[in-house]
């Protein structure tokens, strides 16, 4: 008796498996989690080979590890992939700014021949193909798919990528009441008028969505002239959007040229730049001249800003 029990029990489980598990489609109720199955489609690109998590990678909190991603037919992409993490309160988007929205930014990547190489409107004509996707957009959007309603779902997934449970935001909120020595006077450097990060960096997201030009332009060997692509103002010369640091201790490596693989490089950079880049063009004014900070400041300084990553994004973790 007591084995035919366990028999039943047993067979039970195993029908439920298998045909009483909920169908994906079924799952999918929202315009956010749309968004999230299509930041993972790789029918999106061309060869059907990337999707948008190919570069943004999540456990890498949605950077990538290599100075230039790899898009379709492994091409390097022209600029390091910067996170999507953080994106709900920025005005502009791209290190050049080239969009003013997420929908708008949303798309760019599909079409970019270096990325995905996707027209967009293939992009919606192999949706509306695909039985699962054209329901799904059916059911959520009430009308197919089209490149309008794709945006607004890629868009409101990267829209609930928001970090708020770091180190930092335990000190902020009253949760830790002190950190580590190194870690305060980094603090204190960091929002100081010696190391200038403040001027910058600051609001909840640690950046204030301006262009800035901190060297890293000239017109020989560093020839990317950012911002200036988009608006031809000579003033714009150089100059990079300036990005948040949240999540910095594990976006790995730094820059729109992905040229640093350590913050003590880049903050080694920021403290002298005109001895590291010669010619640079353009350079904000905030950095004609070194910062004099010594080596234990230098190093308070990545101490603070190791503390602005997301739990989660810890090495380890």
């Amino acid at each position: 008796m007591y084995k035919r029990i366990l028999l039943f029990i047993f067979i039970a489980v195993a029908f439920f498996s298998i045909f009483g598990r909920e169908p994906e489609s079924k799952k999918i109720r929202s315009k956010k989690q749309l968004g999230e199955r299509l930041f993972n489609e790789k029918i999106l690109s061309a060869d059907s080979s990337v999707s948008c998590a190919s570069c943004h990678k999540p456990e890498f909190a949605f950077a990538d590890t290599v100075a230039f991603s790899l898009g379709i037919h492994q091409r390097p992409t022209k600029r390091n992939t910067p996170s999507v993490l953080n994106m709900l309160n920025r005005s502009v988007f791209f290190y050049d700014g080239r969009a003013s929205t997420l929908e708008e930014q949303a798309l760019m990547p599909i079409e970019n021949a270096d990325e995905m190489g996707l027209p967009v409107a293939e992009a919606v004509a192999r949706l509306n193909k695909n039985d699962f996707y054209r329901n799904l957009f059916l059911k959520i959007f009430k009308e197919e798919p089209n490149a309008a309603n794709l945006a607004i779902a890629l868009a409101e997934f990267e829209r609930s990528l928001e970090t708020v449970d770091s180190k930092f935001d335990d000190w902020s909120y009253g949760k830790l009441k002190k950190w580590t020595a190194s870690e305060e006077r980094g603090r204190v450097l960091f929002v100081g008028d010696k190391a200038k990060c403040f001027n910058c960096h600051r609001m909840q997201d640690f950046t204030s969505d301006e262009f800035k030009n901190i060297g890293l332009y000239n017109e020989t060997d560093l020839k990317d002239a950012g911002r200036y692509g988009i608006t031809k103002n000579k003033e714009d010369l150089g100059k990079f959007k300036v990005p948040g640091l949240r999540n910095v201790g594990a976006t790995a490596p730094y820059m729109h040229n992905g040229m640093f693989t350590t913050l003590e490089e880049v903050v080694d950079y920021y403290n002298e730049p005109t001895k590291k880049i010669h010619d640079g063009i353009n350079i904000d004014v905030d950095l004609q001249k070194p910062l004099g900070l010594s080596t234990e400041e230098k190093a308070d300084l990545v101490a603070f800003l190791k503390t602005l990553t997301d739990k989660k994004y810890l090495t380890g973790k």
